[in-house]
Parts: structure tokens; sequence; C-alpha cells
């Protein structure tokens, strides 16, 4: 099954999250099928702090993939990202 989740980047103490469509089989930063957008938990004022592909979300959801629920709490917290 195909999910769409984060995958944890960055260094310690600044992490960067991305959005990625991938089999829910796979750990969590390992290879994935595409990358939808970004999160960045400690962006400044001025900085974008989510950015996700729309159209590819809806593609990937009316194929069948699964949204985990964090995913779905930022989708909910930043509409217009």
């Amino acid at each position: 099954m195909v999910v769409i989740r984060l995958a944890r980047g960055g260094s310690k103490k600044r992490p960067f999250f991305s959005i990625v469509a991938t089999d829910k089989r796979n750990r969590r930063d390992s290879n994935f099928i595409e990358r939808l957008g970004y999160f960045n938990p400690k962006a400044s004022e001025k900085e974008q702090a989510m950015r996700l592909s729309q159209d590819r979300l809806t593609y990937w959801s009316g194929v069948g993939a699964q949204i985990s629920p964090t995913v779905k709490r930022l989708i909910k917290d930043h509409p217009a990202a």
C-alpha cells in the first residue's frame, strides 16, 4: 500500500521533513516514490514553513494512497501551503 508521510532530514536539533509518497513497508527515511513537498518546523517568519504540491496529493489520494495522521494535521493547519 502507498502511504503519504513525513521523511526526516536536516541535522541534529534542526529537523526538516519531506512529505513523500512511499510504500508502507519501507523505512521512514529510505527510498520513496515521489516527493510531494516539505515541512520546516524551525522556519523563521520570512521563510516558508510548508510547501505541498496539491495536484500530486490529489493524484495519489485518487489512486488509493493513505495519508498519515500527521500529514493530515499539517494540511489542516497550513491550508495555503
